[in-house]
């Protein structure tokens, strides 16, 4: 089924969000797809495939890019601004095609040039695969936003093989499967090997009259691929940088092995498998040791890469001209996200004292200032806690560096706190006992010159708990950064409708500056607002129904509330929670089949870490739920339940534009901020949350009574803590909760296996870390609270206007510049620079 264009009059209307489809605009781009389609694909029109056309188009696309992307870096070159260099393990990109056609305009010209020529866009789209190289979704808000702001910002990384498994679920269980994304290659990465590194592993350490050398190693090399990345219609395109490993020609030929030439050639795949695949853990440490190859891989290709760039002068020219390294800091900043990047700080050190030969004290005062650490979890489970003897074989250099760094500080605690062993003790880069591990964060606090939070509650906990002794004695250090999400992937691009009549009231400007949302509480009481805003609310349902009828043959009720909770599964995001409340609705539609229940579409979607036992059964726990419910006569179309498969970027893109409830629901004092439930606000959804993460801050912006808030706050599970949480006590005084749990124990929702979810009625009974129980009875109140108000169509939507008007904090353009000014030391900037085909 084609899409008709639109007619002008609609074209006028969506100039602003879709720009311009001009006449030599889309003569041009119909041009440019045939020859790419010529001289790229090497096709013609009788034998193209849906993916060939999809290859021309990004192509086409990209053509758009490049101009812009010289033209960058060569701005850059000229005006040598300090950069910032974001690094991190994780990049969960989604689809490019769409998101660069928004950033550049472009929109309403492709799909008038694919239309003249017979194709549909959005089935072009749909050839995409997902950049799933990252298990969750901040990175590319990050680097959206720092390329919107004119910031002169690179996000480095690694260019996995496979990203996040692809999750199908077989028998109502999670099966994963490779992501074998690259598969038909990626049009919107160059390969650049010119730039190429060399990564030494292994090894020992030599001291002589020169110095100390790392020596004895096994080389890798790492391969760069960078990806542009386009700011919103500023004609700035930044660098996305992701490297990937490769054995050198030499690899185990020289070693002496008679004839094992064959075998030497096979064995170059241990080298690169560095790179092969992306660890699914979210909030789990895992110390393997192909993991703490990946992190120094990124590390050390990364900062040659900063170093050469520091040194090197004008455009083009490769002759050093920076040789101080003391004014690195000035035109430097390096962004940790999270643990896994930790190695650049002992890394950094050994390229300025080994490399560069500078005194100890001057390299460290030159490291600290340039890095920066971002904190993103106080689960300790979570923590990275690296084995000594494992560093001592692989890293043996920055193992000395590390007790250097360790030895230091505690000489500066200890003069601070005399004879307080316990403290220094707390407070050791070096965790003693069992067997010796290093702290990862606590060599990023020392290692730093600023720590942040994800959220402001998030940035109090990690002060007054976790990293206590640290804030006692660096508080300046300190700081809040409280997440944000882009609006130009989550909200002009995924909700075009929504995004127009935004327009239509407050101008188009808010698009860069979300702040200005504030302006629709002038429309809050406006009848045609009102009706607008509800009705393309219905339009995302309708589409989104249609998708799901195709994807799991289920009949949707369009008019029942989609209530959606879709992130990672775990224990402290509580979708147990979600499933009692479930169960309960279930068993009051069966006690009383004939009152005038609100009926619901719930939907819990998202991926278990592979290793993850107590995950795997909470699937298994949904979908067994849902086969009851949706196959019972007396519920009918009143409650549908269903586990949305394989929970994504380009799935979130369709989901969060459908939802009327947003499920944020994890214990008080465990989520360090979130990102779900900032999109589903900016999209029109309600939240049903606790006082956790960026949930509180979005209570503050849109007032709590547009809220549903509900359950115990930090406080008081901190107090049921002291006084110890007692399951059976909330299972014997709630009648509806015993007998939720006893059906799930009792087999009557899978009857063919009765005792198939003991492990998690034990788990809830007896050692639940997140007090589902303690949380039941408000929950289920607060659920009755939403269901009376949904009936009521107008009062509904208005409460959803003050949402998105309070949600302009949470544009991670806000987030960039607080970084930009607080943390970085540079000023984030509205301004354009030329287009390619404007003079200068």
């Amino acid at each position: 089924m084609m899409s008709k264009p639109l007619t002008d009059q609609e074209k006028r209307k969506q100039i602003s969000v879709r720009g311009l489809a001009g006449v030599e605009n889309v003569a041009d781009l119909k041009t440019n797809f045939n020859r790419h389609l010529h001289f790229t694909l090497v096709k013609d029109r009788n034998v193209a495939t849906k993916r060939d056309y999809y290859f021309a188009l990004a192509h086409t696309v990209r053509d758009h890019l490049v101009g812009r992307w010289i033209r960058t870096q060569q701005h850059y070159y000229e005006t040598d601004p300090k950069r910032v260099y974001y690094l991190s393990l994780e990049f969960y990109m989604g689809r490019t095609l769409q998101n660069t056609m928004v950033n550049l305009a472009l929109e309403n010209a492709c799909d008038e040039a694919t239309y003249q020529l017979g194709l549909d866009m959005e089935e072009l789209q749909d050839m995409e695969e997902d950049a799933g190289l990252g298990n969750g979704m901040e990175g590319s808000c990050f680097l959206d936003s720092m390329a919107s702001l004119g910031l002169a910002a690179y996000g480095y990384g690694i260019r996995y093989e496979f990203g996040i498994f692809n999750q199908k679920v077989v028998n109502g269980w999670q099966v994963e499967e490779a992501d074998d994304w690259l598969r038909y290659g990626n049009p919107w990465e160059k390969a650049r090997p010119e730039y190429m590194r060399p990564v030494h592993f292994y090894g020992r350490v030599e001291r002589g009259p020169d110095g100390v050398k790392w020596v004895d190693t096994q080389m890798v090399l790492a391969m760069p691929y960078d990806t542009p990345v386009p700011g919103y219609r500023n004609n700035i395109v930044n660098t996305m940088r992701l490297w990937s490993a490769k054995a050198p020609c030499e690899f185990n030929l020289k070693d002496f092995n008679v004839g094992g030439y064959i075998q030497a050639v096979l064995d170059r795949n241990l080298a690169e498998n560095i790179s092969r695949v992306l660890y699914p853990n979210d909030n789990f440490f895992e110390g393997k040791e192909l993991r703490l190859k990946q992190e120094y891989f990124v590390v050390a290709a990364t900062l040659q890469d900063i170093i050469r760039r520091f040194k090197a002068s004008k455009f083009g020219s490769t002759e050093i001209v920076r040789v101080d390294l003391t004014k690195l800091p000035d035109k430097v900043a390096i962004q940790l996200n999270d643990t896994h990047p930790a190695l650049a700080i002992p890394e950094l050190m050994r390229l300025l004292v080994d490399e560069e030969k500078l005194s100890w004290d001057k390299a460290w005062d030159i490291t600290v200032r340039t890095c920066a650490y971002t904190n993103h979890t106080v689960l300790p489970e979570a923590l990275e806690r690296w084995p000594v003897d494992l560093f001592h074989n692989l890293l043996p250099r920055h193992l000395d560096i590390i007790y250097e760094i360790n030895q230091r500080h505690l000489e500066r605690i200890s003069s601070v706190f005399p004879g307080d062993q316990d403290r220094l003790r707390r407070m050791s880069l070096i965790e003693e006992g069992g067997q010796k591990r290093i702290n990862m964060a606590h060599l990023c606090i020392v290692g730093s010159h600023a720590v942040n939070g994800v959220a402001r509650i998030h940035s109090d906990i990690i002060k007054n708990t976790v990293f206590k002794d640290f804030f006692e004695v660096d508080p300046q250090k300190f700081q809040n950064k409280t997440n944000g999400i882009t609006p130009r992937r989550w909200l002009a691009m995924c909700n075009p409708g929504l995004a127009e009549v935004i327009a239509e009231r407050i101008g188009e400007d808010y698009i860069r500056d979300l702040g200005q949302l504030k302006k629709l509480l002038n429309f809050v009481n406006d009848d045609a607002f009102i009706r607008d805003v509800a009705k393309i609310k219905q339009e995302n349902k309708m589409k989104f129904a249609v998708y799901l009828e195709e994807q799991y043959k289920v009949k949707i009720n369009p008019n029942s509330m989609f209530d959606i909770q879709v992130k990672r599964i775990h224990e402290y995001k509580r979708q147990l929670l979600n499933c009692l409340h479930i169960i309960t609705f279930y068993n009051r539609i069966k006690k009383e089949p004939n009152k005038s229940w609100t009926p619901r579409t719930i939907m819990i979607g998202g991926k278990a870490a592979p290793g993850y036992h107590m995950a795997k059964m909470i699937i298994r726990l949904i979908t067994a739920i849902g086969d009851v419910v949706n196959h019972d006569p007396v519920v009918g179309d009143r409650l549908k339940v269903i586990f949305l498969e394989n929970y994504r970027v380009t799935l979130a893109e369709k989901a969060v534009p459908a939802a009327d409830l947003s499920e944020q629901i994890s214990t008080a004092g465990t989520e360090a901020s979130g990102t779900g439930n900032m999109k589903f606000m900016l999209n029109g959804a309600l939240t049903i949350g606790t006082m956790d993460g960026a949930n509180v801050e979005m209570a503050e912006e849109a007032r709590e009574e547009n809220l549903f808030i509900f359950g115990m706050r930090v406080e008081d599970v901190e107090a049921l803590d002291k006084k110890g949480y007692d399951a059976a006590e909330y299972y014997n005084q709630i009648p509806e909760l015993k007998q939720a749990i006893d059906q799930i124990s009792g087999g009557f929702f899978s009857p063919c296996q009765p005792d198939l979810f003991k492990d998690v009625v034990n788990m809830l009974m007896h050692h639940d870390r997140f007090k589902v129980f303690a949380d039941y009875e408000d929950y289920i109140k607060c659920q009755d609270r939403v269901s009376t108000l949904y009936k009521n169509t107008k009062e509904w939507t208005k409460m959803v206007i003050h949402n998105i008007a309070g949600s302009g904090k949470f544009s991670s353009d806000r987030t960039i510049s607080q970084y930009a000014r607080e943390i970085w030391g540079v000023e984030p900037s509205l301004e354009k620079i030329a287009a390619p085909d404007e003079l200068r």
